[in-house]
C-alpha cells in the first residue's frame, strides 16, 4: 500500500464522513478557530505565555501607580481606597496571572519535548486548563469594568485576611469576584498539574529513566505535585469565605463563633508551598541554562534533583512563620523557626551546585546566561533575608514592614522573573526560529538589573526604619522620604527595562535573525528538533542513552541514525504517527464556567441570602434575577460542552511523513 493511500484510509477510519456536523472535528490549521480548537501542547504553551505576559505588564503598571503614590510624602496620585485596590490587584495579578501561567507556558511547550513525547497525556484537558485560566483571569478583573459603588476591583489584599474580607467590611461584590476567580484558577492549575504528572511518569521516551530526566522536567513534576497537594487548602478557605459572605455561616465571624485565624492557617498552608510553586520552575530553567553556557554537565545532578524534592516536602512544614505575631505560643513558634532554618539547606545546596557547574567551565556570556547569573545573585540576597525571618524575634520586628516587601520581591522578581526572562531568551530560537540581538538583549538585562536593585534594596532600610507595608501615604518628618523617592525612581527605570525587553522580543518575533536548530549547542532533547518544532514533535520517538540525551546523539550520529530508521519503519508499519483531533468543546466548557461563575459571584445582589439564598441558588430562575439566571445558563453551557467533549473519545488521525519530514497528502488534501 502506498503512503498516500494509507494516509487516506487511516484518516477515514478515525473520522467517518457520515459524522454529524455538530461533532465534526475541527480541521483549521490557521486563523482564530485553529487557536480556539487547538490541543497542540506547543500552541497552548504559547497562549499561556501571551496571556501571562499581558498580565505581567498589567501588574507592572499597577506597581508603578503604587510607587508614584509613595514617591513623595502625602502623595495624591491615589486615594486610600484606590491604593488598597492597586496593591490587592498587583499581588493577585503578579502571582496568579503572571508568574504561575508563565511557568505553565514553559511546562506546556518544553517539558514534552524534553522527555521525547509527541504531546501531553490528555490534550483536550490541557486546552480546558488554558481556557479555564482565562475565565478565572477575566472574573478577577471584571470589577474594573462594573460600577464601583456595588462592584469594583478587589480591594481586600491579595492574602484576603478574614474578617477584613467579610461582608461587614466589604459589602460590594469585589471580593466575591476575587473568590470565584481564584477558584477557577485553582481548577485550571490542578487540571494542568495532573496532566503533567501523568505525562512525565507515563510518556517518557524509551531509556528516559527518572534519573535521566532534565532538571527542568523534574521541577515541573515536583511543582505539579505541590499544586495538587496545596490548592485544596485555599479552595476550602475560599468556599468557607464565600459561605460566610453569602449564606450567613460563621467560619471566620467571631460574633458567630468563628475563628479569623483559621483563614490564616488555611491560606498559608497553601501560601508557602505557593512560594516554591513560583520558584522551583525558575530553578529548573537555571539548571538548564548554566550547563549549556558553561559547556559542561550540571554539577551534582542527583543532589540538585533531591534538593528540589526536599524543598517541595519541607515547603509544607513552614507555613506558620508567616504568623509569628499571632500568639501561637513558644512551642509552635520554635517548631516553625527550626523548619524554616531547615528549608534553607536544600536551597543552599542548589546554589553551590550551580557554582560548581560554573567552576572550570568555558563560560559564554550570552543574554540568557546573564539573566541566569542575575537570578543566582538576586535569589541569594532574597534567601539571606528569608533566613533572618526564621528567628521569631526578628520576624516579629520586621513583620508587615517594607523589609518583607524587599525580601519577597528579591525572591519573586530577582528570582522567578529573572529566570523566566532568561528562559524566554534561551528557548526563543527553538519556539520561533529567530534569535534575539545580543546587544539589545544585554541592554535590557542591565536596565532591568539596575532598576530592580534601585527599587527594592532601599526597602530593606525603610522596613528597619519602621515603614509599614500597605500604607498609602506618610508624614514627611518620619525619615522615609529619600528611600521612597529612590525606590520610585528605580521602579520607573525597571519599567523602562521591561519595556525594552518586550519591544526587542516583539521586533525579533517578526524581524529577528533566522537561525537553524540547536543554536546554543544544547544538551537536552528539545534542541534536536527543527525550529519551530513540527506539529508531531519527533519524526521518530528517540531512544535515550544518556542523561544529556541530545549531547550523546551528537557524538554518536551513525548509531542513532540507524536506530531511528528502524523505529520509523516499525511505526509506519503500525499506521504512522497518531495525532489527536482538535476540539472546540474544552473552550465551550470553559465559557460555560465563566458565565456561571459571574452569575454565582453576584447572585447575592438579589437580596439578603439566608435560607432564601439557598433556594435562589438551587432554582436559578430568570424571574428571581438576571444574575442567578446567568449562573444557570452557564451551567447548561458547561454541561453541553462536557457532554459533547465526552462523545469525542480518544479519536485522532495518522500522519505519514516523506523523507524530509513533511506530511504526505492524498489527492483530496488529507493526511
Amino acid at each position: 500500500m502506498d503512503l498516500a493511500k494509507s494516509a487516506h484510509l487511516t484518516t477515514e477510519d478515525h473520522a467517518p464522513a457520515a459524522q454529524p456536523s455538530l461533532l465534526a472535528h475541527p480541521s483549521a490549521k490557521t486563523g482564530l478557530m485553529s487557536w480556539l480548537t487547538t490541543v497542540d501542547h506547543k500552541r497552548i504553551g504559547f497562549l499561556y505565555g501571551v496571556f501571562a505576559l499581558f498580565f505581567f505588564l498589567v501588574g507592572g503598571f499597577e506597581a508603578l501607580l503604587i510607587r508614584a503614590q509613595l514617591m513623595y510624602p502625602n502623595g495624591t496620585v491615589l486615594t486610600a481606597q484606590q491604593y488598597n485596590t492597586m496593591f490587592t490587584m498587583h499581588g493577585t495579578t503578579m502571582i496568579f496571572l503572571a508568574v504561575m501561567p508563565l511557568s505553565s507556558a514553559f511546562f506546556n511547550f518544553i517539558m514534552p519535548l524534553q522527555i521525547g513525547a509527541r504531546d501531553v497525556a490528555f490534550p483536550r484537558l490541557n486546552a480546558f486548563s488554558l481556557w479555564t485560566f482565562v475565565a478565572g483571569a477575566i472574573i478577577i478583573n471584571i470589577g474594573w469594568f462594573l460600577p464601583a459603588a456595588t462592584h469594583g476591583a478587589p480591594d481586600g489584599g491579595w492574602y484576603g485576611y478574614a474578617p477584613l474580607t467579610s461582608k461587614t467590611y466589604i459589602p460590594k461584590h469585589s471580593i466575591d469576584y476575587w473568590i470565584m476567580g481564584l477558584q477557577l484558577l485553582g481548577v485550571a492549575s490542578i487540571a494542568a498539574s495532573l496532566n503533567f504528572i501523568v505525562t512525565i511518569i507515563n510518556m517518557r521516551a524509551p531509556g528516559m529513566t527518572m534519573m535521566r530526566l532534565p532538571v527542568f522536567t523534574w521541577m515541573t513534576l515536583i511543582t505539579s505535585f505541590l499544586i495538587v497537594l496545596s490548592f485544596p487548602a485555599i479552595t476550602i478557605a475560599l468556599v468557607e469565605l464565600m459561605m460566610d459572605r453569602n449564606f450567613g455561616t460563621g467560619f471566620f465571624e467571631v460574633s458567630l463563633g468563628g475563628m479569623p485565624i483559621l483563614w490564616q492557617h488555611l491560606f498559608w498552608v497553601f501560601g508557602h508551598p505557593e512560594v516554591y510553586i513560583l520558584i522551583l520552575p525558575a530553578m529548573g530553567i537555571i539548571s538548564e541554562i548554566l550547563p549549556t553556557f558553561s559547556r559542561k554537565p550540571l554539577f551534582g545532578y542527583p543532589i540538585v534533583v533531591f534538593s528540589g524534592a526536599a524543598i517541595g516536602f519541607l515547603g509544607f512544614t513552614v507555613w506558620s512563620h508567616h504568623m509569628f505575631t499571632t500568639g501561637m505560643g513558644t512551642v509552635a513558634t520554635a517548631a516553625f523557626s527550626l523548619a524554616t532554618m531547615c528549608i534553607a539547606v536544600p536551597t543552599g545546596v542548589k546554589i553551590f551546585n550551580w557554582i560548581g557547574t560554573l567552576w572550570g567551565g568555558h563560560i559564554m556570556m550570552r543574554t540568557p546566561m546573564m539573566f541566569a547569573l542575575g537570578f543566582v545573585w538576586m535569589f541569594m540576597i532574597g534567601g539571606f533575608s528569608g533566613v533572618m525571618h526564621s528567628a521569631a524575634p526578628a520576624d516579629s520586628q520586621q513583620n508587615d514592614s517594607y523589609f518583607v516587601i524587599a525580601h519577597f520581591h528579591y525572591v519573586l522578581i530577582g528570582g522567578s522573573i529573572f529566570a523566566l526572562l532568561a528562559g524566554i531568551h534561551y528557548w526563543f530560537p527553538l519556539m520561533f526560529g529567530r534569535k534575539v540581538s545580543e546587544f539589545w538583549g544585554k541592554l535590557s538585562f542591565w536596565v532591568i538589573f539596575v532598576g530592580f536593585n534601585v527599587t527594592f534594596f532601599p526597602m530593606h532600610f525603610l522596613g528597619l526604619n519602621g515603614m509599614p507595608r500597605r500604607t498609602y501615604t506618610y508624614d514627611p518628618n518620619l525619615g522615609w522620604n529619600s528611600a521612597n523617592f529612590i525606590a520610585s525612581i528605580g521602579a520607573f527605570v525597571l519599567g523602562i527595562g521591561i519595556f525594552i525587553y518586550f519591544a526587542v522580543m516583539a521586533y525579533t518575533y517578526f524581524k529577528g535573525e533566522k537561525v537553524g536548530k540547536d543554536v546554543w549547542d544544547g544538551r537536552t532533547l528539545e534542541w534536536s528538533l527543527p525550529n519551530p518544532p513540527p506539529e508531531y514533535n519527533f519524526r521518530v520517538i528517540p531512544t535515550v542513552h544518556a542523561r544529556d540525551a541530545w549531547w550523546y546523539e551528537k557524538h554518536h550520529r551513525e548509531e542513532i541514525a540507524k536506530e531511528q530508521a528502524e523505529h520509523a519503519k516499525a511505526e509506519e508499519a503500525h499506521g504512522g504517527i497518531h495525532m489527536p483531533f482538535g476540539s472546540i468543546w474544552p473552550f465551550v466548557t470553559s465559557v460555560g464556567v465563566l458565565i456561571g461563575a459571574v452569575g454565582i459571584s453576584a447572585f447575592n445582589q438579589l437580596g439578603d441570602p439566608g435560607t432564601e439564598g439557598y433556594w435562589r441558588l438551587a432554582i436559578g430562575s430568570f424571574v428571581l434575577g438576571p444574575k442567578l439566571g446567568l449562573s444557570v445558563f452557564g451551567a447548561l453551557v458547561m454541561f453541553v460542552g462536557v457532554y459533547f467533549w465526552s462523545l469525542e473519545g480518544n479519536e485522532g488521525y495518522h500522519l505519514h511523513l516523506d523523507k524530509d519530514g513533511n506530511p504526505v497528502k492524498d489527492g483530496h488534501g488529507k493526511h
